[in-house]
């Protein structure tokens, strides 16, 4: 019998950005759900805090080339992989001087104070889909967790609904502590709408400023499964949760341990 595919799409993994609470599940969900018979494989960004030479990334150049087109402005994908020890299982980064290099602004190694996070969220999206699609490893679950993470399941429904890979995927969006600063940039709904997505798809963004609740609605709008990985559930979030028509782990259940998570992917999976 054939293994179960499960791809990641995560903000923060260890020990590639230091130890947090985010960082660590990053680490320990792949390991987990490797352990329990599915192959697993991770995406997230090449932040300039991350050490290649002693985590050992090296860059793909059968991935690398692409360029991707934000505000009529052309930016490079680079990707780059590295084993996630102990299991070795395949990381991949998504890299753009532009969008992951260090600023000396920076609050932190993600970069949650940026300007420009509206951008920087759409070139992490659209890199990963991308490189996940030229993989030709077409996955059973996505699991998207942070902030950076919240656009790809939109993506995946809408823009790339008719690609193979992503067909009958299902998708799993946690919900968690980590946050951007301020709001998104509200050309953000023009930049989305160049990316083929249409005004229906949009519409939980306009007229309204973009925080972190709003964006992660409409990342739980095109969830199979939801989530929740915080005791402090934002009270935004409390209507969508109680209307969705997705399967939702409650906090109380996450908590438990990473094989409920297991479990909960599983049950979607059928």
């Amino acid at each position: 019998m054939a293994s179960k595919r499960i791809l990641f799409i995560s903000q923060e993994v260890n020990p590639y950005l230091p130890a947090t609470e985010q960082s660590l599940l990053g680490k320990q969900l792949p390991h987990e759900f490797h352990a329990n018979g599915f192959e697993s494989r991770i995406f997230m960004p090449k932040y300039s805090a991350i050490n290649e030479r002693r985590n050992q990334l090296h860059e793909v150049i059968r991935l690398s080339g692409m360029n991707i087109t934000i505000s009529d402005t052309d930016h490079p994908l680079i990707i780059k992989v590295a084993s996630l020890p102990p299991a070795r299982l395949q990381a991949y980064f998504i890299y753009n001087d532009d969008y992951f290099d260090a600023m000396e602004s920076d609050e932190d190694p993600v970069g949650s104070n940026r300007e420009n996070n509206d951008e920087r969220i759409i070139f992490y999206t659209r890199g990963t889909v991308e490189t996940a699609k030229k993989l030709r490893w077409p996955p059973d679950v996505i699991v998207c967790s942070g902030w950076m993470s919240a656009l790809a399941p939109v993506y995946l429904r809408k823009i790339y609904a008719d690609e193979p890979s992503f067909k009958s995927v299902k998708i799993v969006a946690v919900i968690d502590d980590s946050t951007f600063q301020g709001t998104l940039d509200p050309s953000i709904v023009a930049k989305l709408k160049a990316e083929g997505l249409k005004e229906a798809d949009l519409k939980l963004l306009k007229n309204k400023d973009i925080t972190t609740p709003v964006l992660q609605t409409l990342m739980l709008k095109y969830a199979n499964g939801i989530i929740v990985n915080t005791a402090n559930l934002n009270p935004e979030l409390a209507p969508v949760l109680e209307s969705t028509k997705a399967k939702v782990l409650p906090y109380e259940e996450a908590s438990k341990g990473t094989s409920r998570w297991v479990e909960f992917v599983n049950s979607l999976l059928g």
